[in-house]
């Protein structure tokens, strides 16, 4: 079955070598998460693109989507709010500045209020 994955093959120039093998890159690991006490958190409120509505962002965050989608599913949960994770960013629903950063220091993260 590999040998027939002609997607990862798109773009290779025909070979008349008939014992050619073709070989895909590896890929590249995710960097592994960064211990608490070396994470920089940035806690900051944002209204575009969401109808006035506010949200609180979490940026920052160095490691693997699962630890930050464990991050995000505990201050949600502590937050009592709805919220997201994705590409380093965590977002909560409502302004939570204060508590987000009261929570985070506890957890032992370096965190910075933002605007």
């Amino acid at each position: 079955m590999a040998q027939q994955d002609w997607k990862s093959r798109l773009g290779v120039v025909y070979s008349t070598n008939p014992d050619f093998q073709y070989e895909t890159a590896a890929k590249e690991a995710e960097a592994d998460t960064l211990p608490p006490e070396r994470q920089r958190l940035t806690v900051r409120i944002d209204r575009r693109q969401r109808a006035g509505k506010q949200v609180t962002l979490v940026d920052g965050f160095v490691g693997r989507a699962d630890d930050l989608a464990a991050l995000a599913k505990t201050l949600k949960t502590k937050c009592g709010v709805g919220g997201t994770a994705k590409d380093g960013q965590i977002t909560i629903q409502g302004d939570l500045r204060d508590k987000l950063v009261t929570l985070l220091t506890g957890l032992g993260y370096q965190v910075k209020r933002g605007n």
